[in-house]
């Protein structure tokens, strides 16, 4: 019987087991799909020759981990790589917002669309270089982040702080328009802010807009060599190292609970796997508590709260094997890794208010990665391995487009919103369709049926928004990865502090185990009791 047993093999799982196996713990992971990895896998699925990322491609959020960091997970082999330019807002005019290496160069960019925006920009970066270590350690380690917390408070307690935290609440329109004079900084801090479910008049859009735009700008979107599945292959290969046991193909179809305490799971072969001292979930919020624990070991409060848990948006997504480059209008899309589709601010608004009404967008805002041209090994010379995807409505109530969409995603369906969504590329691309040597077409369907926890395509594991964050998070309580059940700890990015690859939930989840009579077990207990 291995001291604790761990329900997934997504990052934030394999993070958690390998914590425990550093800490001299016996640890089993289980994983319902026949391979590790969950949202960050690669495959040839494509085209033989096209490496292709199923799910996630770019992390700047890994880059930037002190979780990651301490796993030294470059021992196992894994390497990153950036493309010449982080990203690009390509407008159909030919101008386009890059996003740079360097933040002087970022600068200068901006200063085509007005000469005061490269000040605005480095004035940014210049904040972000004071505070943003320091919020990065406070979002990534368990809440409330005590010694990080402190610091960021002293600096708040100044008048620029409390400038910055106004900074951090505004809808990202106005950030934009506050800070800049032209539409490129607009573009970039919008466009990073739609990688989560925020629309641009969202409070706190802003927040999460600037943070991707500086995380970009200090540490870039790099992406692992040789496919997203590398960095699966280096937790994998670590926590083997270390002794731990992955099992694939072994889904976990309940939790254990004996006397209010997790004792073990039940997987659907009837095999009954004991844990000695915990159980780590890398599960969606409901798939735990409604699925794999059930409501008689709850308390009638998390039920209640658990209706009114949030879904992000749905995704679609589509990959290519192009046998050229993207030709795009504006030349300084060409070599951005990330590339945003849309035409401008207001296009982004269009789109998001859409989707908040149940609407399939008619012209969907494309987020587009140029993967050979972040990794020069992911296809043959020459060709492009890449893909886009766009967000939906979790439940659709009719389609602003021609094409009568419903959700049901059948091979017309499918083939209809791939059609859309190419025609957007197209627009800023022309010439992008006759380059498509082969094409995959993954619904929001096809992606959870790859990955449970990204339901219906919710790839944040829950909204990003802010009353479903911090102590809401995934229901309000401490924002801790504690539940009601003894020894049970929430290890996904469902948990505090959200989505990306990181695996910030994941640790926080195992420290957690390894101290379960700690104050912030104490102060769990008398907020859930």
């Amino acid at each position: 019987m291995p001291d604790a047993v761990v329900i997934g093999a997504g990052p934030n799982g394999l993070v958690a087991a390998n914590l425990l196996v550093d800490a001299g713990w016996s640890v089993e992971v289980l994983e319902a799909q026949p391979e590790p990895g969950g949202a960050v896998r690669s495959d040839r699925g494509v085209h033989p020759d096209f490496v292709t990322d199923v799910f996630s491609a770019f992390y700047p959020l890994a880059a930037a981990s002190p979780v990651l960091a301490r796993l030294d997970l470059a021992a196992e082999g894994l390497r990153w790589s950036h493309a010449p330019s982080v990203l690009a807002h390509p407008l159909p005019d030919g101008r386009c917002a890059v996003l740079e290496r360097r933040a002087r160069d970022t600068a200068a960019g901006l200063a085509v669309f007005a000469a005061a925006d490269a000040d605005a920009w480095q004035d940014l970066y210049r904040t972000w270089e004071r505070v943003g270590p320091e919020l990065v350690r406070a979002l990534f380690t368990p809440f409330p982040p005590v010694r990080s917390g402190l610091r960021l408070a002293a600096e708040l307690r100044t008048s620029e702080g409390v400038r910055l935290a106004r900074r951090l609440a505004l809808p990202v329109r106005r950030l934009g328009e506050e800070e800049f004079a032209g539409e490129g900084g607009r573009l970039l801090l919008a466009g990073n802010a739609l990688h989560a479910d925020l629309a641009p008049e969202a409070a706190g859009s802003g927040g999460f807009g600037w943070l991707m735009s500086m995380l970009g700008q200090s540490h870039g979107f790099p992406v692992p060599v040789g496919g997203a599945g590398a960095l699966t292959s280096a937790l994998v290969s670590r926590l083997r190292r270390g002794g731990g046991v992955l099992r694939c193909g072994r889904r976990v179809t309940s939790v254990v609970v004996r006397g209010g305490t997790a004792v073990g799971v039940r997987t659907a072969d009837g095999e009954t796997v004991g844990a000695r001292r915990a159980v780590l979930a890398d599960t969606s919020a409901p798939a735990l508590y409604r699925d794999l624990v059930g409501e008689e070991h709850l308390p009638s409060r998390l039920l209640r709260d658990l209706e009114r848990f949030q879904w992000d948006f749905a995704t679609f997504k589509i990959d290519w094997a192009l046998t050229g480059p993207v030709p795009w209008t504006a030349p300084g899309a060409g070599g951005a890794g990330t590339v945003h589709v849309a035409d401008g601010v207001d296009g982004l608004t269009r789109f998001a208010a859409q989707i908040a009404r149940g609407l399939v967008p008619d012209e969907p805002f494309v987020l587009l990665g140029q993967m050979t041209t972040a990794d020069p090994g992911r296809s043959p010379a020459g060709t492009e391995s890449a893909w886009a995807y766009t967000h939906l409505p979790q439940r659709i109530a009719a389609d602003a487009g021609p094409d009568r969409i419903t959700g049901v995603w059948d091979a017309r369906e499918q083939e209809a919103m791939a059609d859309r969504v190419e025609a957007q590329v197209e627009r800023f691309a022309p010439g992008f369709r006759a380059l498509i040597g082969a094409r995959r077409v993954l619904a929001p369907t096809t992606l959870q049926a790859m990955d449970e926890n990204l339901r219906n395509g919710a790839i944040n594991n829950g909204t990003t928004a802010l009353h479903q964050q911090l102590v809401f998070r995934p229901t309000p309580g401490t924002g801790r990865p504690e539940t009601p059940v003894k020894h049970l700890y929430l290890a996904s990015a469902a948990a505090h502090p959200g989505g990306g690859v990181h695996g910030a939930p994941g640790a926080n989840a195992a420290r957690a185990a390894l101290r379960p009579h700690g104050l912030h077990a104490l102060l769990h207990r008398a907020q859930r009791a």
